[in-house]
């Protein structure tokens, strides 16, 4: 018998409005959403009235309420290290949005504090539990495109309004700490836990005064080479390529695809070109299955190893393009 969940929502961010409330509220035998809290009365009574929940004025009240389990956090990341760590320190489990740290040290003293009072927590990265990545496995597993030689991957899109938060450093704006984790996450996703960030570059943007673009190169084991691209004044990309001793593969909607789209993957080889179309999937309800995953049975110390390589790999991407 699953065991059900008791879960509050700490902030009213639109991820959480459009995608992962109603993910949670669809797994209806894993969790039940208890609260909404907000730092504004009114919005947290929207909330309630549209997800039929209660709403709550204040962080600090969901925290502090026995009768939750565990707790999702779409606030903006320089937000995190506070209301994590509160709620870890009172036994939630937690899911946060990426990235789920400013700094790696702040990372660190995360995993600690899950650790030491026995909580689970894990990194929203969600587009990695999306079944296409699965095949994609199996696709280099089953050596269709033969040893691979070289990964690419790109998230970027076009300007944002200059009063979007991304643009605000102070709560954990710019590119590094939202769309750079992507393609970044997906590279160990698909080639291991070997590679190691050894070259980067930051445009920082005078005017706005953040980071609005920037590229990334890994070096892994064998010789493969690892580049990535990110970016919020950008052409539109959402990708990542596969370059092998025998063909390529190319995921062409690594990162974003809808809950009923159907994401294709282009394979090709010498004499061969085709388009392979796979299942819609709803990422954010198989990513919140994860969370119940690990919480109820297994598999805690590799989402903490997880947002140690990630935050540690976001922080060398700045350090190196200072």
């Amino acid at each position: 018998m699953i065991r059900r969940i008791n879960i509050g929502v700490l902030g009213c961010a639109s991820i959480a409005e459009r995608s992962v409330i109603p993910a949670i509220l669809s797994l209806k035998e894993h969790f039940n959403l208890v609260a909404v809290a907000s730092r504004s009365a009114e919005k947290a009574q929207l909330f309630a009235e549209m997800f039929s929940c209660e709403g709550v004025v204040g962080y600090a009240k969901i925290i502090n309420r026995p009768d939750i389990d565990a707790v999702y956090i779409p606030l903006p990341s320089g937000l995190h290290a506070e209301w994590i760590n509160c709620a870890l320190e009172q036994g939630k489990h937690v899911y946060a949005e990426k990235s789920i740290a400013m700094r790696f040290s702040e990372a660190q003293v995360m995993v600690e504090n899950a650790r030491r009072h026995n909580a689970a927590l894990m990194e929203g990265y969600m587009f990695q539990y999306h079944p296409q990545h699965r095949e994609v496995k199996r696709m280099l597993n089953d050596g269709v495109i033969g040893e691979v030689r070289h990964f690419s991957g790109a998230f970027g899109f076009p300007p944002l309004p200059s009063d979007n938060f991304r643009f605000d450093d102070d709560i954990g704006g710019g590119v590094l700490m939202d769309a750079a984790g992507y393609p970044l996450r997906a590279a160990f996703l698909l080639l291991g836990d070997g590679l190691r960030i050894s070259s980067a570059t930051l445009y920082r943007d005078r005017a706005l005064g953040t980071a609005t673009f920037g590229s990334a190169f890994l070096t892994g084991t064998e010789g493969i080479g690892v580049s990535v691209a990110f970016g919020f004044d950008n052409f539109y990309q959402c990708n990542y390529v596969l370059w092998g001793s025998k063909g390529k593969l190319t995921a062409q909607k690594a990162y974003t695809p809808k809950k009923d789209e159907r994401p294709t993957l282009l394979v090709e080889t010498p004499g061969n070109s085709g388009v392979v179309t796979l299942d819609a999937a709803d990422h954010f309800a198989e990513a919140m299955k994860e969370f119940h995953r690990i919480i109820t049975t297994e598999g805690r110390e590799r989402h903490f190893f997880e947002i140690l390589q990630q935050s540690e790999s976001l922080e060398l991407i700045r350090n190196l393009s200072l």
